[in-house]
């Protein structure tokens, strides 16, 4: 029995009751019809009915008819079919977006979803528990920004690292992408991102992972005397870091990648991209714009907490940065590369020198003594040679009437010699 025919049986014992009494004078039509809760013209015409066709007259005729509202039956197969057939396993948000962008749909979230309940491919959520409270966000984009990464399966059979700095007071996300690993370089390369694009952050959000902060046990208090090299190069950016000391208090950063986990990678083999480099592209180019359009949220106030960037090469600042003592054969050892510093004019050699080896977030090298770069290194150690270490062209020969053309750079000898 339907609840709309138990209140039918309902409303036809009060009305009985009540046309009883009126019969029996002890009501008036005014009265009776306010104790049922109807106007006075409704109770006259169920009166009228029910003198005529008794208790059959009190039923609802809307029932059992069809809603001129309803939606065609084959408008809901050919949707269900759909679901089955390419987005098996999406959720209704994500479906009901892309069914209304790039097949036509014109119905309801709401309807899609009880259709798809209906059909069982969807089950119904449990009812929420009590939630702790959110914290506030920032009133400004810049004022604060979260970077983490998470493991997952994002195309089938590959376990990569989605590294993703976004921004508290919108959630928008500044950088994505993956790596084989979550680390030091990884970080850094993130933060390069937002720089070059945004600017300079007040602040960066992160877990208490071994690249952001030193901690004498797993999950104790971090050291904030011994940096890493993430949290000596925001230091001297001047950006702070906090660390977090719960995953519920990165609660924004969580649930961003609980939606990126959902929908990316079915995103990732609806566009058939199984390789990283594809993966990448594709997140920067296309996901990452609609993602955005999607989710990110106006912040509480106008401005920018974003503070241009004015200085030496930011790629000088975010690297790894390891101090090394020149060996006899004038070559620095780091990890396991031998990296032969070449001949230079201002010294003969940097036997027992301390010098600095910078790896930067693309793989390559340099070595520093001092301010000066003395060379530069693929990430496997062969020399970058710069224009002005690779050999001189050789001149054109002199037509008859040309003067010679004098290197700037030559000696006061050779000038002489020059002009013979």
């Amino acid at each position: 029995m339907t609840w709309a025919t138990v209140l039918q049986e309902v409303r036809q014992m009060r009305f009985e009751e009540l046309y009883g009494r009126r019969q029996r004078r002890e009501l008036t039509m005014a009265d009776a019809a306010d104790i049922l809760g109807v106007t006075e013209r409704t109770f006259r015409r169920w009166s009228s009915r029910y003198d005529t066709e008794g208790a059959e007259g009190l039923q609802d005729r809307r029932l059992g008819r069809a809603s001129a509202r309803a939606v065609p039956v084959d408008e809901a197969l050919r949707m269900v079919t759909l679901y089955e057939t390419r987005y098996t396993g999406w959720t209704v948000k994500h479906f009901h977006e892309r069914w209304q962008q790039e097949h036509g749909g014109m119905r309801s979230y709401t309807w899609t979803k009880k259709t798809l309940q209906a059909a069982g491919h969807v089950v119904r959520a449990p009812r929420r528990g009590a939630h702790r409270k959110k914290r506030p966000r920032k009133p400004l984009p810049g004022m604060m920004l979260h970077q983490d990464g998470s493991t997952h399966e994002w195309v089938p059979g590959c376990q990569w690292d989605l590294i993703v700095t976004l921004d508290d007071a919108t959630s928008e996300l500044y950088s994505a992408f993956f790596v084989e690993e979550e680390g030091t370089l990884s970080s850094l390369r993130g933060l390069q991102e937002v720089m070059e694009t945004k600017g300079l952050f007040s602040s960066l959000y992160t877990d208490r992972g071994s690249h952001y902060w030193h901690t004498d046990e797993a999950g104790g208090k971090v050291d904030k005397i011994r940096l890493t090299q993430v949290h000596r190069a925001l230091q001297q950016l001047g950006v702070t870091l906090i660390p977090a000391y719960s995953p519920e208090a990165r609660g924004r950063s969580e649930r961003a990648f609980r939606t990126l986990q959902d929908r990316l990678p079915k995103e990732l083999a609806l566009a058939g991209i199984t390789e990283m480099a594809a993966a990448n592209q594709y997140l920067s180019t296309r996901f990452l714009p609609a993602h955005n359009q999607r989710f990110a949220v106006p912040a509480s106030e106008a401005g920018t907490a974003f503070v241009p960037w004015s200085g030496t090469h930011l790629t000088e600042i975010l690297c790894v940065q390891e101090e090394r003592v020149v060996a006899k054969d004038n070559t620095v050892r780091y990890q396991s590369l031998s990296l032969q510093i070449p001949q230079d004019p201002h010294r003969f050699h940097y036997v027992k020198v301390t010098v600095r080896v910078h790896e930067y977030p693309d793989g390559t090298l340099a070595v520093f003594h001092g301010p000066r770069c003395l060379a530069r290194y693929h990430a496997d150690g062969r020399l970058i040679e710069t224009e002005a270490e690779s050999p001189r062209r050789k001149s054109p020969p002199l037509r008859s009437g040309d003067r010679p053309i004098v290197d700037p750079r030559a000696t006061v000898c050779e000038t002489c010699s020059a002009h013979g």
